[in-house]
């Protein structure tokens, strides 16, 4: 009974020295016996959890998004103001700065979704599951008369998750051109002129 506990915390600690290694080296300089490092073993002993590379990454990546995807719906679940559920969602998708791990963690991954199938099934799930949260919010403050939409629902919440993405790439990069602030206030612009509210 032991052993698959013992595999799976094995399997956890790699996809951490994983997430480690992406991180200070980036995708493209990326090697296993990078991950191997970090995780304190010979690289014969990461393909034996994981048959390759890009194995391990899918699964970095998945856990990435899952834990993405979670914050921004705990962001917005208890709050039954519609323009703070907005804001809120906004907030929530945009990194925190250069260093926001888990948004530098998901751009670099994303090179690989420009090539492989599995990893751009997972980008579009998460762009779907953000879209439908803010179609959520956006339809139930037009109900309450709180927004009055410049046009459908799910136009503009497609409009805010490309904004966000785009917007993010920028702060993530070597040299910045976006401040956090800076880009918060340029979406909440659009969200306020497509909702139809003050957002200010």
């Amino acid at each position: 009974m032991a052993r698959p506990k013992r595999q799976e915390a094995r399997r956890t600690q790699l996809m951490e020295a994983a997430r480690r290694a992406v991180v200070e080296r980036g995708l493209a300089e990326l090697r296993l016996g990078d991950v191997a490092r970090q995780a304190g073993l010979s690289p014969g002993s990461v393909l034996y959890y994981f048959p390759t590379l890009p194995d391990l990454l899918q699964e970095v990546q998945r856990e990435a998004i899952g834990r993405f995807c979670t914050a921004r719906e705990q962001a917005v679940r208890d709050e039954p103001d519609p323009r703070r559920r907005l804001l809120a969602m906004i907030r929530s998708g945009l990194p925190e700065g250069p260093g926001d791990e888990l948004a530098y963690l998901l751009y670099e991954l994303g090179a690989f979704a420009r090539k492989d199938p599995a990893y751009a099934a997972r980008y579009i799930d998460l762009y779907h599951r953000q879209v439908a949260i803010y179609v959520g919010i956006l339809e139930a403050g037009a109900a309450a008369g709180v927004f009055r939409l410049a046009g459908d629902a799910l136009g503009i919440a497609r409009n805010l998750v490309i904004l966000e993405d785009g917007y993010g790439l920028h702060m993530t990069m070597a040299v910045p051109t976006f401040h956090p602030t800076d880009a918060e206030r340029q979406i909440i612009a659009y969200a306020a002129i497509a909702t139809g509210c003050d957002l200010t």
